[in-house]
């Protein structure tokens, strides 16, 4: 059992989501569950592709918000992450779509709800959403979008 501060509950989270723990700030918990995004990197050089447009903070703040609602989730099917988001599409029994900033950019992501695994599959503007195949998509590497 772990004793911590409040400020270290949210720091080691995540190496201590299988252990028992108590925080006097969230209470006592046997499971925290924490969902694994693989991988935020992805996110993070997507927006700064966009360093230099009027988007780019809006884009940034939008999935870093994204990020941080899906890390806390513990979505066990689609219909939980239909709930949680209204305006996702559910595509096939692993693949979601997210609108990001409005509807001007879409995030693709696989989901392990096993495991709590998110994977990050793609990310580019509505226009280049409209060319991809969202059931096969796969992340090809570093983010090489021109600016927006």
């Amino acid at each position: 059992m772990l004793n911590l501060a409040f400020s270290e509950c949210f720091d080691r989270y995540k190496i201590i989501y299988s252990r028992g723990f108590t925080c006097a700030h969230i209470g006592y918990s046997d499971t925290l569950v924490v969902v694994r995004v693989i991988a935020r990197s992805t996110l993070r050089e997507f927006a700064e592709s966009l360093k230099g447009t009027k988007a780019y903070a809006a884009v940034k703040s939008a999935l870093d918000a994204w990020f941080h609602e899906v890390w806390n989730a513990a979505w066990k099917s689609p219909a939980d992450v239909k709930a949680a988001y209204a305006n996702a599409s559910i595509v096939g029994a692993d693949r979601v779509v997210f609108n990001i900033r409005g509807n001007d950019y879409r995030l693709v992501i696989a989901i392990d709800y096993e495991r709590q695994v998110v994977f990050i599959k793609w990310i580019g503007t509505h226009a280049e959403y409209d060319k991809i195949d969202v059931a096969t998509v796969k992340y090809a590497g570093k983010t090489n979008q021109n600016k927006r």
